[in-house]
């Protein structure tokens, strides 16, 4: 049957997770865009909303109640996610530099990246300064703020200095008086505290209502804030800021807020920039000269009203606009125009509870103007924030409903046949047609008569090859992730018999229901990101396979040659040796507890950073320190793999639970019930071991069952060889936890014990 050719659904790409963003991602949570194929590349995945930084700096937030995980906001939109940072625009390609990755192809593209702070580039600012932008960095460095106010000697004063007279720098240097004060009275310290505001314009809060800028003067000296204006900063020093003027100002810490200053991200790309550097767009948000490019929030200029703050307020008015002009200019309709409003409301945090406000070219201020912001804050982060500080999924976000999502089947090595399946159909072949030939010559090393990673055999000429294959549907819609993250997978079985990979030969099945333009690009991602890790291992990709089906599924067949004399294989345990593992477990929940959207960003970060991460020092390692027993742990989880290991070398184990070391999430999400799609028929195995009672309900249980990707090397180490082992490993910057002991076979034939207590 030949099949009619697929239409292009078309690519929109979000670089960046905005105050604008945020909002697309939502509309498209509540209205899907199924015609459409929508991927979010974030250099971070948390977005810090700024309107809640002055309070979380005075004390009154905690960090989390002013960040938005962007990756289950887009997960739940349908949107998948690309964690790098986006480093430029090729408008004439239509690609998307990325930091560390192949560019990524778009039909359309919106920026919503921010800016950062001007004048950074003064003498000794980027060395001295504590910036106001990136916002996260400001939020993860402003505890040290305080300690290095507590470590200040008493007998002078701490001087503050903050650069920048705008919203943002005013706000600051109330809620920093506000930290550094309760900082010394909950350590029960005395300390003196000076903080300078100096702005270079005539006056305060240019270009808000004359009577704000009074108001704010009037606080600040009733709180004992100097606000210096007309001064510009020269240069930093240590210690001190020195003014234009000549004048030397004293400064323990300084803050940098002097205004936005753009990125570099479209320096290069050919586009009109004003002449600040930041992108020119028109009404419609696009870029001037390039309608598939589109830029909101602080990145861009709006060409007919250049005037325009560089204000969060702007970026989250523009958010429906964007919102709606990305689905019109898809399906060829016209775009809204957006126009800055000319008048809103403000509101500026003191840090004590009050707040100052202007509207319609008046102010006012009081503790219940504090409260309406608080209000207004909290309303517009409860759209966004999908997981609370537990993980739990919030408000409406819980409410949603997953039955679509929660049939999807796993990717990656969790998508695999089960134990039970594989160990059925070898048993009977070999039962029924025997090992099969091998040559006569018995060359046949490892085969079908071995359950171990790969097979080995002899050449005529006598050396030794070691090959292996090894496939999984794909787990996200990063395919350059995809290809990198199967390669590794791959190589994983050679490095666990103890031979160095040298060949490999691809084989992708690729989505019938994408076009062959689309194909193309994937088959693309998938093996530049397999190429960015073998070509550093000087592992030649030669070819491969390539053929068309309901998923996408990657893989690789490698082939390679002993690292030493001989081969580590599952056999060779004896009591006494120690096990030791290596790379945390839990991926498999993690990736599917991300596909839910009840994963957070940082989470999916750290399990894919160990899955990248191929397994040969520690094979090195191994037969370098002489070793015999190794596996890998993937798809079938830690222990079935340890049972091979163990049922092969005809011992048993005691494993400690609590020292299974797990991914950050792990825990969590177990706790809460979620499970991969493979864990229930890797969990049969439960039935062959014992489990004591003070293990039965460890948190940590579940993890020796959960499908791990591309996971870690699992060896038997007898004492005499711990040292060695150990040791090379520590050289190689690869950490292993001993997580049990080989121990004679039990009467009763329990492959494992598994207990809470020192293994």
């Amino acid at each position: 049957m030949i099949r009619e050719p697929v239409a292009p659904r078309p690519h929109v790409v979000l670089v960046g997770g905005g105050h604008s963003h945020v909002q697309v991602l939502r509309r498209m949570m509540m209205r899907p865009w199924p015609e459409v194929r929508v991927t979010v590349v974030l250099d971070t995945p948390v977005a810090v909303y700024s309107g809640m930084v002055p309070g979380f700096v005075a004390g009154q937030y905690r960090a989390s109640e002013l960040e938005i995980d962007v990756v289950p906001l887009a997960r739940l939109a349908g949107a998948e996610v690309i964690l790098a940072p986006a480093v430029g625009v090729d408008p004439q390609a239509r690609r998307i530099p990325l930091e560390g990755q192949a560019p990524l192809a778009y039909d359309f593209v919106s920026f919503d990246i921010g800016s950062t702070v001007a004048g950074l580039d003064l003498p000794g600012v980027r060395e001295r300064a504590r910036a106001t932008r990136p916002i996260a960095r400001l939020v993860r460095e402003i505890g040290t703020l305080s300690e290095s106010f507590l470590a200040h000697e008493a007998a002078r004063p701490f001087e503050v200095v903050v650069a920048g007279g705008g919203a943002g720098g005013v706000e600051l240097a109330f809620t920093v008086r506000e930290r550094l004060l309760a900082a010394a009275r909950g350590a029960g310290l005395e300390r003196a505290l000076r903080i300078t505001l100096l702005q270079a314009l005539p006056e305060v809060l240019i270009g808000f209502p004359p009577s704000l800028a009074m108001r704010a003067r009037r606080n600040a000296a009733a709180r004992g804030i100097t606000i210096r204006t007309g001064e510009s900063v020269a240069a930093v020093e240590e210690g001190r800021v020195r003014l234009e003027s000549g004048e030397v100002v004293a400064a323990d810490s300084l803050i940098w807020a002097v205004g936005a200053g753009s990125l570099d991200i479209f320096r290069d790309s050919g586009l009109p920039l004003d002449e600040r550097g930041f992108v020119l767009t028109l009404p419609t948000l696009q870029t001037v000269d390039d309608d598939r490019i589109f830029a909101v929030g602080d990145c861009a200029t709006l060409r007919d009203w250049p005037a325009t703050p560089k204000a969060g307020v702007y970026a989250v008015r523009q958010g429906p606009f964007i919102a709606d002009n990305l689905r019109r200019v898809v399906a060829g309709r016209p775009l809204r125009s957006y126009r800055p409003q000319p008048d809103f409301l403000t509101l500026l945090n003191l840090g004590d509870g009050h707040a100052l406000g202007a509207k319609w070219g008046t102010s006012f201020e009081g503790r219940w103007v504090m409260n309406l912001k608080d209000r207004i804050d909290r309303k517009f982060m409860r759209k966004f924030q999908v997981l609370d500080d537990g993980g739990g999924t919030t408000g409406e976000f819980s409410r949603m409903d997953r039955s679509a999502m929660e049939a999807m089947v796993c990717g990656g090595c969790a998508a695999k046949a089960g134990q039970t399946t594989l160990d059925l159909a070898l048993g009977r072949l070999r039962e029924e047609l025997g090992a099969g030939p091998d040559g006569g010559d018995g060359r046949v090393r490892l085969g079908l008569e071995q359950s171990d990673d790969a097979a080995a055999f002899a050449t005529p000429r006598g050396d030794v090859v070691v090959s292996s294959v090894d496939w999984f549907k794909a787990f996200s819609g990063d395919h350059w992730l995809n290809g990198k993250v199967a390669a590794a997978n791959a190589l994983s079985d050679l490095f666990a018999t103890g031979a160095q990979p040298r060949y490999a030969m691809a084989l992708v099945n690729l989505p019938e229901e994408q076009s062959v333009k689309e194909r193309a690009e994937t088959l693309y991602q998938l093996l530049a990101g397999a190429r960015s890790l073998l070509d550093d291992r000087g592992i030649s990709l030669l070819g491969g396979h390539t053929t068309v089906g309901p998923e996408l599924t990657v893989g690789f067949s490698v082939e390679g040659h002993p690292i030493g004399e001989r081969l580590l294989t599952l056999e060779g345990l004896e009591a006494g040796d120690g096990l030791y593992l290596t790379k945390r477990l839990g991926s498999g929940v993690v990736l599917r507890g991300v596909m839910l959207g009840q994963g957070r960003g940082a989470w999916l970060q750290s399990a894919t950073a160990q899955m990248v991460r191929p397994n040969e020092a520690a094979a090195r390692a191994a037969v370098a320190a002489g070793l015999c027993a190794a596996t890998d742990v993937t798809g079938f989880g830690l222990m079935n793999h340890l049972a091979e290991m163990l049922r092969a070398s005809r011992v048993s184990a005691e494993l400690d639970v609590s020292a299974l070391p797990a991914l950050p999430g792990a825990e969590e999400l177990l706790r809460s019930g979620l499970r991969s799609t493979a864990h229930e028929q890797n969990r049969r195995i439960a039935k062959a071991i014992r489990i004591e009672p003070e293990a039965s309900h460890h948190p940590r249980l579940e993890l020796l069952f959960d499908p791990q990707t591309a996971g870690g090397f699992l060896a038997g180490v007898p004492e005499a060889q711990t040292e060695d082992f150990l040791g090379r490993l520590r050289e190689a910057n690869v950490e292993a936890v001993r997580i049990g002991t080989a121990v004679p076979r039990p009467e009763d034939g329990a492959v494992a014990t598994i207990g809470r207590g020192s293994p």
